[in-house]
């Protein structure tokens, strides 16, 4: 292994994939770009980190984070157990919800809908007439009250 490298990933018995950072790379650093990387400390081994979820596609995840540390400029030693390992068989397709509710509201958009139907083929009913206006302005009465006051 190349003195100058920072992280180590291989296997545990135990553990399944793990990652442990090198005296090269401060702790503090280490763990913060681990967990990021969805890894856990391992409780009782310091600087030891497995991978969470080790049921979850496990192979793939870690070799997706040796690569993200390589990306990042920190050298990477990958053990062979670790890089030949088979992937997880391919999980069941799920239909994405979204793309199928877009489909459902694109189709309502562009049908006709049923609340506006169109013009009824029938004559609409006559209208009502107008009455005519008043040749006259009507006249009101007001009369005043003794007292001054409106009652």
């Amino acid at each position: 292994m190349d003195p100058g490298t920072h992280f180590v990933f291989g296997t545990h018995n135990d553990h399944g994939f793990v990652v442990s950072a090198t005296a090269s790379m401060p702790a503090h650093l280490a763990h913060w770009f681990l967990v990021r990387e969805q890894f856990e400390p391992v409780p009782g081994s310091p600087g030891l980190y497995r991978l969470t979820e080790p049921e979850r596609d496990e192979p793939r995840r870690t070799r997706q984070a040796a690569r993200d540390l390589r990306r990042h400029g920190y050298a990477v030693h990958v053990d062979a157990d670790v890089a030949l390992a088979p992937a997880s068989p391919p999980r069941p397709h799920r239909p994405n919800r979204l793309a199928e509710r877009r489909s459902r509201i694109a189709r309502a958009a562009a049908g006709q809908s049923s609340q506006r139907r169109a013009a009824p083929t029938a004559s609409p009913p006559p209208a009502r007439p107008i009455p005519p206006k008043p040749t006259y302005a009507p006249t009101v009465h007001l009369t005043a009250s003794a007292t001054g006051r409106s009652q």
